[in-house]
C-alpha cells in the first residue's frame, strides 16, 4: 500500500515540479548564468542582477511595482478592515451586496477592471463628459490614484481574511475591559486589534503579492499613461526588438524575491496566529442590527458604486456609444459595437477573430480546468489521507504556486520550452495551444487543490482503512468511497479552475502561438487601438457568457447529482 501512495504522491509531485517549480527555477538561474537556456554556458555571478541599480527603466520598474504594492496593501487592508469590522458586528441590508461585490472583484480580470477606470477617468472618458471634473483625470494617473485604483479592486482579498477571523465572538473580553473603565477605543487598540493582528497581516500580504505580480492594470495604463512595473517591463523586454532575455530575467528575479519576502511574512503571521482565546463556551459571532441602518446602507452603497459601478458601469455604457466622445445621447446609442464582434470591422484587419478567440480560450480554460481538477483531486488525497514522503515537497509546491504570477510563470515556459533539442523528442510546446493548457494548469491548480483540501478535511479515514485492508487499490479507494462523497467540490473546482483559466492575459500574450487567437489578447488589442466600443462589448459578452456557462454547469452537475442519488450511483 505504501509503494502505491509513493507512486501517485512521486507523479503528482513531479507534475507540479515541471509546471510550476521548474519554470521558476528557471528564471532564478538564468540570472547568474545568461544565456543558458539558448546555448550559451556562462557564469556571470550576481553582476547582471546588480544592473538594476544603474539602468534607470530597471530601476523605474521596481520602485514602481514596490510602491504601488505597498500603497495598495496598506490603503486595501484599511478598506478591507473597516468593512469586515462592520459586516461581522451589524445586519444591515446592503451587507449582502458587499459579500457578492468582494467576490465579482475577486474573481474578475484585472486588466478588463482597469479598462473601465481608464474608460472613466482620461482626459475624454466619461467623468470629464458628464461631470466636467478635471481633476479626477489628474489624480487617477499619478501614482496615488494607481494606488487607490489598485486598493479598490484587491481589497477583497483583506476583507475576506478579515472576515474570516471574526466567526467566534470574543466581546466578552471586551465587557471586561470596559467594567474596569476602558474606552471603547481603548478596548479595539488592546484587545480586538491584538486577536485581529494576524488576520490584518496576512490581508495585506495577500494583497501585496497580488499587487506586485498584476500584469492587467499597467497593460491597460500603457495606451494613456506611463507607468513602467516589472510585470509590464517584462512582457515588454520579450516583445521588443531585439529580445531581451537578460532584462526579463532580471526583472523576474526581482519580481520573485519580492514575492518570497511577501510570501515569508504570510508565512509568520499563520504560524503565530493566536487561537487560544476559544474555549468550550466559545460561541459563534452574532450580528445585531444597527440603530441608523439607513446609514450603513447609504455609505455602502456609496462605496460599492464607487469600486464595482465605475468600472463595470463604464464598460457597459462605452460599449453602447458610437463615439466615446459625444457622450451618452439618443443618437450616439448604438448596438454596432456588438454586431462587429461576429462580422469584420471594414478596413480593420488586426480586430478580426474575437469569435474564435473566444472559442480558443474556452477549449484551453475547458482543457486546463479538467486537468487541474484531477491532478488537484489526487493531491488533495495524497494530503489528506496518506504518509507518502511527498507530502512536505507537495505542501511547499502548492503554497508556492500561489505567489508565482502569471508574467512570471510566462517567462519561465519560454526559458524551459523553447528548446531546440526538445525538437527530436517531440516536446517543443513553445508555440502551441498545449503549452497554454498546461500553463493554465499550472495557474489553476492552487484553487483546484484548496477548494477540494476543504471537502477532503469533513472525510474520515476509517472507511479508507478499512477499504485497504479488503485489499482495494488506492484507485480503488478514491473512485468508489472519495468520490461520490466529494463530487460537489470537484464540480466547485473545475469551475473556479476555468473562471480563473480563461481570462489571463499575462499567458496569453507571452506564450500564444503565431496567428492564434484568443479572447484576452482581441479585448487588449481593441483597447491599444482605441477601439474602446469594440473593447468594452467584447468584454461585455465575454463575461456574461463566462457566467452563463458556469451556471448552466453547475446547475447541470447539481441535476445530474440528485439523480445519481436517486438512481442509488449507478
Amino acid at each position: 500500500m505504501k509503494a502505491s501512495e509513493a507512486r501517485w504522491g512521486g507523479g503528482v509531485t513531479l507534475l507540479l515540479f515541471v509546471f510550476i517549480f521548474l519554470p521558476l527555477l528557471a528564471v532564478l538561474v538564468n540570472v547568474v548564468f545568461p544565456g543558458l537556456f539558448f546555448g550559451k554556458l556562462q557564469y556571470g555571478g550576481f553582476g547582471l542582477a546588480a544592473e538594476i541599480f544603474h539602468r534607470p527603466l530597471w530601476r523605474q520598474s521596481l520602485q514602481n511595482s514596490v510602491t504601488l504594492a505597498l500603497g495598495a496593501a496598506t490603503l486595501g487592508t484599511v478598506i478591507g478592515g473597516i468593512l469586515a469590522t462592520l459586516r461581522a458586528r451589524w445586519n444591515f441590508a446592503a451587507a449582502k451586496l458587499l459579500d457578492l461585490t468582494a467576490w465579482v472583484l475577486l474573481i474578475a480580470p484585472s486588466f478588463m477592471v482597469a479598462q473601465g477606470w481608464v474608460l472613466f477617468a482620461s482626459a475624454d472618458g466619461l467623468v470629464h463628459q458628464w461631470l466636467g471634473w478635471t481633476w479626477v483625470t489628474s489624480f487617477i494617473f499619478s501614482p496615488s490614484g494607481l494606488i487607490f485604483v489598485m486598493a479598490l479592486s484587491k481589497f477583497p482579498l483583506a476583507y475576506l481574511a478579515i472576515l474570516a477571523a471574526t466567526e467566534w465572538n470574543v466581546r466578552q473580553f471586551g465587557h471586561a475591559a470596559q467594567l474596569n473603565g476602558a474606552k471603547p477605543f481603548t478596548v479595539w487598540r488592546t484587545i480586538d486589534l491584538p486577536l485581529s493582528r494576524p488576520s490584518y497581516l496576512a490581508g495585506w500580504t495577500l494583497v501585496f503579492m497580488d499587487t506586485v505580480g498584476d500584469f492587467g492594470l499597467p497593460a491597460a495604463l500603457a495606451t494613456v499613461y506611463k507607468f513602467p512595473t516589472l510585470t509590464y517591463s517584462i512582457y515588454s523586454a520579450i516583445y521588443q526588438s531585439p529580445v531581451r532575455f537578460d532584462m526579463a530575467g532580471v526583472l523576474a528575479f526581482y519580481l520573485v524575491l519580492l514575492l518570497v519576502c511577501a510570501m515569508a511574512l504570510l508565512i509568520f503571521a499563520v504560524r503565530h496566529s493566536r487561537a487560544d482565546f476559544l474555549n468550550a463556551r466559545a460561541v459563534k459571532a452574532a450580528r445585531s442590527k444597527p440603530r441608523h441602518s439607513w446609514l450603513y446602507n447609504l455609505v455602502t452603497g456609496v462605496f460599492l458604486l464607487v469600486c464595482l459601478g465605475i468600472p463595470i458601469g463604464t464598460s457597459a455604457a462605452v460599449s453602447l456609444l458610437k463615439k466615446t466622445g459625444d457622450g451618452l445621447t439618443p443618437n450616439n446609442l448604438t448596438l454596432g459595437n456588438y454586431r462587429d464582434l461576429f462580422s469584420a470591422p471594414a478596413g480593420d484587419h488586426r480586430l478580426l477573430g474575437y469569435l474564435e478567440g473566444l472559442l480558443h480560450s474556452l477549449a484551453i480554460a475547458a482543457g486546463a480546468a479538467v486537468f487541474s481538477m484531477l491532478i488537484g483531486f489526487v493531491i488533495a488525497y495524497v494530503l489528506t489521507f496518506t504518509e507518502s514522503r511527498f507530502k512536505s515537497a507537495l505542501q511547499l509546491f502548492s503554497i508556492v504556486s500561489l505567489a508565482v504570477p502569471g508574467v512570471v510563470l510566462g517567462i519561465g515556459y519560454i526559458f524551459i520550452w523553447n528548446q531546440k533539442w526538445l525538437e527530436t523528442v517531440g516536446l517543443h510546446l513553445y508555440g502551441t495551444p498545449a503549452l497554454l493548457v498546461i500553463a493554465g494548469i499550472a495557474g489553476a491548480i492552487p484553487y483546484a487543490v484548496r477548494v477540494q483540501l476543504g471537502a477532503f478535511g469533513n472525510l474520515s479515514g476509517t472507511m479508507l482503512r478499512a477499504a485497504a485492508i479488503q485489499g482495494a487499490g488506492i484507485f480503488d479507494r478514491m473512485r468508489h468511497i472519495v468520490l461520490p462523497l466529494v463530487r460537489q467540490s470537484l464540480l466547485i473546482a473545475t469551475l473556479a479552475s476555468f473562471g480563473t483559466s480563461i481570462f489571463d492575459l499575462a499567458l496569453a500574450s507571452m506564450l500564444k502561438p503565431a496567428n492564434y487567437s484568443l479572447m484576452p489578447l482581441v479585448i487588449d488589442r481593441a483597447f491599444e487601438f482605441s477601439r474602446y466600443g469594440y473593447a468594452t462589448a467584447a468584454t461585455v459578452v465575454s463575461c456574461g457568457s463566462v457566467v452563463l456557462l458556469i451556471i448552466m454547469l453547475q446547475t447541470a452537475g447539481r441535476l445530474w447529482f440528485r439523480r445519481l442519488d436517486r438512481s442509488g450511483g449507478k
